[in-house]
């Protein structure tokens, strides 16, 4: 029987599609850096090997899945090559293995874990499910009908998926390492819509979106009186948000979703209209909408005596106004405080005035040093820099976290797509 040897099995797609092939049956190792990934624990606890990157690792008769990180000079690469062994790069092997199933790739700027965590879940209560999440989240199910996967736009990864439904949340010029603008952007995802095989959802508000030409039907859905699908009547309480549906501005069905702000509404329409497209019982949409806990590192809580944590993902200035916003409904009377990390040099350089603008929405803010990557040049640019353009910011390090305890029964946010976490932990220990 083959073994699946992933070069990079700590990735978060990577250590993810390891847990949909163990699953499902195959056998399944893989190899990495010794520093400790918050992927690793549910590899561990699937009972899947993870050896240190060397080259003994390779065997006769494995077929090598490699991350996209690790270059073909990489030493289990060459080794690899030298037995001569198949070897696939992760988006590649993705992309032939979704064949067997009606597959749903959820792809947009913004939106796409949470997406893709709320839609799966809800389909899994239909029929069975497999599915794959950015953050790090695989499960394959034996016999599954379906398979709901994130697809990414970075350097056009998502191009090597042919899917039968795909769901677009929205398009903003991101990842200014590798896209020129925002029509660079645009371009790799309408080339993503003519591969898409029976249909396309995709969020009409967006002005981007609504130029996107296919093959296949193309459904709109969000809070405009033209889009196909509407979100109507939205409550917006401490517990959660209700909302009406009207499907082609006839009532279809009020849903009620444990969780806040617009951006939430938005993905769970998304998933709406995918279900009733598919003719998925809308008591199951109904229950299972309600009863979704969330995906990791996505406004994820914990509460420290008055104060309130929250870790999340958010690195992009559309992403930090969503869940500034998103506590503000939950915590209306609570003082928001801002903890954010930018990532990369080249994001924090072309968002500048964009960072401040979302930044400023919170009551206060505390810039930790920029989490850069190795193959950037960064210049003369430091935090420094996007401090200027904040009211009354401050520099926190993870030496002086303590400096948070001063804000008695407030919201602290820790946001970012670098360490952040570490910030998080340093001053959890100084709590306790």
């Amino acid at each position: 029987m083959t073994i699946y040897h992933f070069v990079g099995i700590k990735g978060s797609g990577m250590g993810a599609l390891a847990q949909v092939l163990h699953d499902m049956k195959y056998n399944v190792q893989g190899s990495d850096v010794e520093k400790r990934f918050f992927t690793q624990l549910a590899l561990e606890q699937s009972g899947i090997k993870i050896l240190p990157f060397q080259k003994e690792n390779i065997q006769p008769g494995m077929t090598i899945i490699a991350g996209n990180a690790f270059p073909d000079t990489h030493e289990e690469i060459q080794e690899a090559m030298k037995l001569g062994l198949p070897i696939v790069r992760y988006h590649r092997f993705l992309g032939d293995f979704l064949r067997s199933f009606t597959s749903i790739a959820i792809t947009g700027a913004h939106g796409k874990t949470s997406t893709t965590g709320l839609l799966a879940h809800v389909m899994k209560g239909a029929k069975p499910t497999s599915f794959l999440i950015g953050d790090g989240t695989g499960k394959g199910e034996v016999g599954s009908e379906y398979f709901v996967f994130e697809a990414c736009e970075y350097r056009r990864h998502f191009l090597s998926y042919f899917p039968d439904y795909t769901i677009m949340t929205n398009i903003d010029f991101d990842h200014p390492d590798y896209f020129a603008n925002i029509d660079d952007v645009f371009s790799a995802f309408q080339e993503m819509a003519w591969q898409v095989k029976k249909g396309i959802f995709a969020c009409g508000d967006d002005e981007q979106l609504q130029k996107i030409q296919a093959k296949v039907p193309v459904l709109f859905y969000g809070f405009g009186e033209e889009n196909d699908y509407q979100a109507k009547n939205i409550v917006k309480a401490t517990d959660g948000t209700t909302f009406d549906v009207f499907i082609r501005n006839t009532f279809y069905h009020t849903f009620s979703i444990p969780a806040f702000g617009d951006h939430n509404v938005l993905n769970s329409l998304a998933v709406i209209a995918l279900c009733h497209y598919e003719e998925i019982a809308v008591e199951v949409v109904e229950f299972q909408l309600n009863s979704f806990q969330g995906v990791k590192r996505r406004f994820s809580e914990k509460v420290k005596g008055s104060q309130i944590l929250i870790d999340d993902y958010a690195h992009h200035p559309t992403e930090i106004k969503a869940t500034i916003d998103a506590a503000r409904q939950k915590y209306p009377n609570n003082e928001i405080v801002a903890v954010f990390q930018p990532h990369t040099f080249s994001r924090t350089q072309a968002f500048l005035d964009n960072f401040a603008n979302s930044l400023n929405a919170a009551d206060k803010v505390y810039l930790c040093e920029i989490f850069g990557s190795a193959r950037e040049n960064h210049g003369k640019l430091s935090i420094k820099d996007l401090q200027e353009k904040i009211d009354r910011a401050e520099i926190i390090s993870e030496e002086n976290t303590a400096i948070l305890k001063k804000h008695e029964n407030s919201i602290i946010i820790f946001m970012g797509a670098g360490d952040i976490q570490k910030f998080q932990e340093a001053y959890e220990k100084q709590l306790s």
